[in-house]
């Protein structure tokens, strides 16, 4: 069947401009699916590629030389030494490419621990496969498996959960102040880059609209039709501030753009309904002591990156629930690989049998010349149930080989004993007929006898 290998690259063992030099950009992946799975050796193959990883997931005969096949397949695809891009590589084979891919689609490898992004990028990956033919029953189920693993950690677990980016904890702590934000409006105040961003996430949460203000009013303009919203003159912000239900500013300013006083007036024109005010400007807009106004509540960039701190520890404390999810769906995943490196000697071994039972059938039912259907069934039935007790021991060994540490080591002695050819016959890798082949969910459960 052949062994999963993949070999890679991501942020940790590599700096960018490494990775953009080993990308596979969408418009060339069908060319190198193909040229991959052409190499000698690699039956199936998968290519992953994101700003932070490259990694190539494939099936190949013997481990060692499919890694270093894979190796100089991505040195020759890219035009550069291999010398030049070892440091760089790193290979996984068997258990631990299970394992690998299984924590990558969970976003356990990720730089920011549970971000999204990744289960989507690695189905991308695996439709390219599809598309262009380059996958096979094999690496069909690893892939399925490990979308599924990913789902699991997410259900079962928080390590997705609470806000690790300053624009997503904006939306979060907006949310538990002022609850539901489909009838707030959000006021932009300046151009800065994770304001901005902020202020996407509050409208993708579901916010009402935004106001956009900024010193040069075209700025404002062109932000305001891009959020939908309404461009504001700067120098007429204070009369629109009573509108703002949540405040986002980040502008250059030296001092500050809302003084308490300002934030008080505002407060009182809105008859006291609550305001949120979130400072992303170094130096900060807001003045601090408007905080201590009743229901005005006022954070800047450090109370968003402690608010960060806390949910990344929060999402370190779920990770480890995470990663014994990993480990059991491994061991699962693992003896149904197994159960497959014993499937192709069962098959034939009971082929090459059942040969030669059908021609004993044929020469006894010739010899004594009957041709009753009493008498043939008879014949027949003696000659299957013999079979049947003389493969019982040595298909139950493989079968129970599936679950222990050596199960390619059984079937060669079996195919030795039993002088079975080594080349596998048609059908059994991917589970056909009579392959006994069985889902990864099964796992241990191996047709045990």
């Amino acid at each position: 069947m052949g062994q999963i290998v993949i070999v890679g690259l991501n942020h940790r063992t590599a700096p960018v401009e490494v990775r953009e030099r080993l990308a596979f950009p969408a418009d060339t992946v069908g060319h190198a699916l193909r040229g991959l799975v052409a190499r000698t050796g690699i039956s199936e193959g998968v290519i992953l590629s994101t700003c932070n990883r490259v990694e190539l997931c494939v099936l190949a005969c013997e481990g060692y030389r499919g890694t270093e096949s894979v190796k100089e397949f991505v040195s020759s695809f890219h035009g550069i030494p291999l010398a030049d891009i070892s440091p760089f590589l790193y290979h996984h084979a068997e258990e631990e490419a299970v394992r690998h891919l299984f924590r990558v689609s969970s976003s356990l490898d990720s730089m920011v621990l549970g971000e999204p992004q990744i289960l989507g990028q690695v189905k991308d990956a695996y439709g390219y496969a599809c598309e262009f033919k380059s996958i096979g029953p094999v690496l069909d189920k690893f892939f399925t498996k490990a979308f599924s693993v990913a789902k699991r950690v997410r259900t079962e677990t928080r390590v997705a959960s609470n806000a690790v980016s300053v624009s997503y904890a904006a939306v979060e702590l907006a949310k538990k102040i002022l609850g539901d934000l489909s009838d707030k409006t959000v006021l932009l105040i300046g151009a800065g880059e994770m304001c901005e961003l902020a202020a996407r996430h509050l409208l993708s949460a579901g916010a009402k609209g935004i106001l956009v203000t900024n010193r040069t009013f075209e700025r404002a303009a062109r932000l305001a039709e891009e959020f939908d919203g309404m461009p504001v003159r700067f120098d007429e912000l204070q009369s629109h501030l009573k509108r703002a239900d949540i405040v986002l500013s980040s502008t250059g300013a030296p001092h500050f753009i809302l003084k308490r006083e300002d934030v008080e007036e505002v407060i009182r024109i809105r008859k006291n309904r609550p305001m949120f005010l979130i400072d992303m400007a170094v130096p900060r807009d807001i003045d601090p002591d408007a905080n201590q106004i009743d229901n005005v509540y006022v954070y800047d960039i450090d109370d968003l990156n402690n608010v960060i701190e806390t949910n990344l520890e929060e999402r370190q404390r779920e990770a480890a629930r995470a990663e014994e999810i990993v480990l059991a769906e491994v061991e699962g995943f693992r003896r149904w690989l197994e159960s497959q490196q014993v499937t192709p000697t069962i098959v034939s071994l009971r082929r090459k049998y059942d040969e030669m039972r059908q021609a004993e059938v044929a020469k006894a039912l010739s010899a004594l010349g009957a041709h009753d259907p009493k008498t043939r069934k008879v014949v027949e039935s003696l000659a299957a149930s013999i079979l049947n007790k003389v493969l019982h021991s040595p298909i139950a060994s493989l079968k129970r080989e599936a679950d222990g540490s050596n199960p390619m080591e059984m079937a060669a002695v079996v195919r030795e004993i039993f002088d079975l050819p080594l080349e596998e016959p048609e059908g059994a890798a991917d589970g056909g007929a009579g392959s006994e082949a069985v889902s990864p969910e099964q796992g241990g459960n191996v047709g045990r006898q």
